[in-house]
């Protein structure tokens, strides 16, 4: 049987896996990156046209110092790739005064002195009329927030580690990890790969790589929605930052019109979990479009509601949204896993992470919450 040999074998080339791979190559490692599907695809949960940025963290100010890094290094790899792959136009949170999401906004931002300006109602109402204002709500513009531009990113990325010396495989799925005293196997249909250590980033496939994940993380499909507007200038980046909306149970986020016609109003979780990928719907009921038109149409009045085209992506989400990342007991298996939905804001810094994990047996940014045991 003849084998490969490699550094690093990185598992899953999408949100993690490509921008660990690039900052491997940066490093200096043998790397080779395996992915199951062609290396650009629409099957994975970073697609999807745009993501927001945001330091101004409503899931709580612990991942504010990950944030700055990775927007550091969002900033770099737009510089090496020549695209615009951080639109830095903000972002801006509303929310009912003394939730729990707007509060942390608040937390975040006080206590690592970011940029911002905070809106009471009317003045809101006087900075954004595209939206409907309540009088008990705020809001907090992150002026280093804005949207990605995710297939542009991973593409990137993909380029800078192949530039580097990083061989990349497409179509070529993973059957089985296997740590052995002298690596770690890999084996693919084709081919068997031996490793000084392994990357698994598979997303919403990742339970099949890693048995550990199995009662750790749901599979959900989230819904990414555009609606059009009356007036589509109102809604061009120049006048409408990256948003999210939170008010009564219900929360959308998106993006303002990158395409020209339309704009990104999409919402949180929306259907229930599945099995596996493979079961998950990739068509919605008119039911579930009507409902979303309403809630969408409910914050800003001049759409129209009906999403004039929606996608469905597959996310594994842990319990508590925190991320999976940890090592193996010998530490020669880095996972990624439950990134719950809002894991490509980090992606480089995550990648970075993951170079980090295969050297260091404390990166400075990594935080005990995210390892098995903390789940």
């Amino acid at each position: 049987m003849s084998v490969t040999k490699a550094d690093v074998v990185v598992v899953g080339l999408g949100t993690v896996g490509s921008m660990a791979a690039w900052r491997l190559a940066e490093r200096g490692r043998q790397v080779i990156g395996l992915e199951q599907f062609p290396l650009m695809h629409p099957f994975g949960g970073f697609t999807g046209e745009s993501r927001l940025f945001r330091t101004a963290y409503h899931e709580g100010s612990m991942y504010v110092p990950l944030l700055l890094r990775a927007r550091e290094l969002w900033v770099e790899l737009e510089q090496l790739s020549h695209r615009d792959l951080l639109l830095k136009v903000g972002t801006l949170s509303v929310g009912q005064q003394g939730a729990a999401s707007i509060s942390n906004v608040i937390e975040s931002v006080r206590r690592h002195d970011l940029p911002h300006t905070t809106f009471d109602a009317e003045h809101l109402r006087a900075a954004y009329p595209q939206m409907r204002v309540h009088d008990d709500e705020i809001g907090v513009l992150d002026y280093l927030g804005g949207g990605l531009r995710p297939e542009a990113a991973v593409f990137s990325a993909l380029e800078q580690a192949r530039s580097l010396g990083a061989q990349l495989c497409g179509n070529t799925p993973v059957r089985s990890i296997e740590e052995r005293g002298d690596g770690v196997l890999v084996q693919t249909d084709d081919d068997t790969y031996l490793a000084e250590q392994v990357i698994v980033a598979g997303g919403a496939w990742g339970q099949k790589l890693d048995p550990r994940l199995t009662d750790l993380v749901k599979i959900y499909p989230l819904i990414l929605t555009w609606f059009m507007p009356q007036r589509i200038q109102d809604f061009a980046p120049g006048a409408f930052p990256t948003f999210i909306r939170d008010r009564d149970g219900v929360h959308f986020f998106g993006a303002p019109a990158l395409e020209g016609y339309s704009v990104k109003v999409s919402p949180d979780r929306s259907l229930p979990p599945v099995e596996s990928v493979t079961s998950m719907p990739r068509t919605l009921d008119s039911a579930v479009l009507e409902k979303l038109g309403r809630e969408a149409a409910a914050f800003f009045p001049s759409l129209h509601p009906e999403p004039v085209h929606y996608s469905v992506h597959p996310d594994a989400f842990t319990e508590t949204k925190v991320p999976i990342i940890d090592r193996s007991d010998s530490g020669r298996v880095v996972t990624f896993a439950g990134l719950s939905g809002h894991g490509f804001k980090f992606a480089p810094v995550y990648g970075e992470l993951a170079a980090q994990l295969t050297e260091d047996d404390a990166p400075a940014l990594y935080d005990e919450r995210f390892s098995v045991a903390g789940h």
